[in-house]
């Protein structure tokens, strides 16, 4: 008898699993245990942060997507002295017979002066196709490469890495290093990035040493970038009443191709996947431009051309652990509902130091006269991931609410990336590395059918 409960309970749940429906599993919480203690932050003479050779050699080199058909890139580096704002570039290593030129700027925040910030657009480049290109001249000139993405279609498979809240100490190294093995070919990135604002005064000289730890891979692939809370740098104390000024100066994204007002809310296409980037620090009540912009957004996009339909933002709109829980809940009760009209397949968040993913819910039928309160199954509603946990200097958010809530299927506190492979217009396989031991190890995985596919 009791043989026959086992089988029967797997077959459930292998069918629940093959067919992404609702099954009443109970969430995971894992035991899995790492030190609670944060690390510091990597010395700034850290052979990690190194400082090209050659006099005024261009650093801190990143690529992002450069329109919203995918057919762009926008070249991003830092010179410490007026340069061109030049890139060279061809299709064989070593030729390069095309130019394309941009433009040049620099900051000031407190006491610190940047360096000269170039960004230059390459337009018109071939799909799935590898292009070589050059910073520099002379002996000062570096050479990277990158690899366009297929033309955009239903049936293209992709391989996106999610990152989040990385920082700059030897956890967020691990996690780099790690995902660098990994078969990602685009980071979907969730805000936070170098963590300059836990410093006194905001030493921005840590944007610097960010900026040179992720050139070994943003130099050869697009990060897409999302604004967290430690890009705002707000610091009236020291005279610095703008916001995002550092953040907006080095990280250029695409924004104008989708109809944005804004570079911190903006969408692309890429490959089978329509990726919508918001912003959980600009206002998004009723009326607002990224309100305004995203009701037109959603209703725009066509799910027979780009079937997979991905949001990113900083802070999460589901969050059982106790750091930050329910910071999201204003940004969720104002668009949670249209998340699930529009069938978004996945929100992929940050904020939170700890990993978790939920089952597909809502909690939408709350109409203040009714006690409709509670996330419930649904299978029009996103899953939710939460993967602020790339190892940054305030260290891991080691304490979840209990009993665990009905609607998270797996949470650990541990730090890590996760890879999401895109195979055709119905499936794709998620899965979260740890780092463990020297080495990644899948702490969690799910088949995601497509909702407006295969739902």
């Amino acid at each position: 008898m009791k043989a026959s409960v086992i089988i029967c309970t797997f077959a459930v749940l292998i069918l629940g699993i093959a067919l992404d429906v609702k099954v009443c599993i109970a969430g995971i919480t894992s035991k899995y245990i790492r030190r609670i203690e944060a690390s510091g932050d990597m010395p700034l003479d850290s052979p990690h942060f190194y400082v090209p050779p050659g006099y005024n050699a261009p650093q801190q080199v990143h690529l992002t997507q450069g329109d919203h058909e995918g057919q762009a890139v926008i070249v991003s580096w830092v010179t410490p002295l007026p340069a061109p704002s030049i890139v060279t570039y061809g299709l064989s290593k070593g030729h390069y017979d095309h130019i394309a030129t941009g433009s040049c700027t620099y900051y000031e925040y407190y006491n610190y002066t940047s360096g000269y910030i170039h960004h230059v657009t390459l337009e018109k480049l071939k799909s799935d196709t590898t292009y070589y290109y050059q910073l520099g001249f002379e002996a000062s000139a570096r050479n990277f490469s990158f690899i366009t993405p297929p033309e955009v279609g239903p049936d293209s498979p992709y391989t996106f890495g999610v990152i989040g809240d990385l920082g700059q100490t030897y956890d967020s190294l691990s996690t780099l290093q790690h995902y660098l093995n990994s078969p990602g070919q685009t980071v979907l990135y969730v805000g936070d990035l170098s963590y300059a604002d836990d410093y006194p005064f905001d030493n921005n000289i840590r944007w610097d040493t960010w900026g040179r730890l992720v050139e070994s891979s943003a130099a050869y692939q697009p990060w897409i970038w999302t604004a967290g809370n430690h890009e705002i740098e707000f610091s009236p104390a020291i005279g610095e009443k703008s916001t995002f000024k550092s953040f907006l100066h080095r990280y250029s994204t695409p924004y104008h191709a989708s109809g944005s007002t804004s570079p911190l809310f903006y969408s692309i296409k890429r490959a089978s996947a329509y990726i919508i980037v918001l912003s959980s620090y600009s206002a998004f009540a009723k009326y607002t431009p990224q309100w305004v912009w995203l009701q037109a957004e959603l209703a725009k996009v066509d799910r027979t051309v780009t079937p997979w339909l991905i949001v990113l933002m900083h802070c999460p709109l589901y969050n059982s652990n106790t750091y930050h829980y329910m910071e999201g809940e204003t940004f969720r009760v104002e668009f949670e509902s249209w998340f699930v009209n529009a069938k978004v397949d996945i929100i992929f968040a940050g904020h939170v130091h700890a990993y978790e993913r939920t089952h597909r819910i809502s909690n939408v039928m709350y109409n203040i006269i009714n006690k409709d309160c509670t996330p419930v199954p649904d299978d029009s509603a996103p899953v939710y991931i939460t993967i602020g946990d790339g190892g940054n200097i305030e260290g891991i958010a080691g304490v979840f609410t209990e009993p665990q809530p009905e609607y998270s299927a797996y949470r650990e506190a541990s730090f890590g990336h996760a890879i999401l492979e895109i195979k055709n217009r119905t499936h794709a396989y998620y899965y979260w590395h740890r780092n463990q031991d020297g080495k990644p190890a899948v702490g969690d995985s799910y088949w995601l059918l497509n909702r407006f596919h295969a739902a």
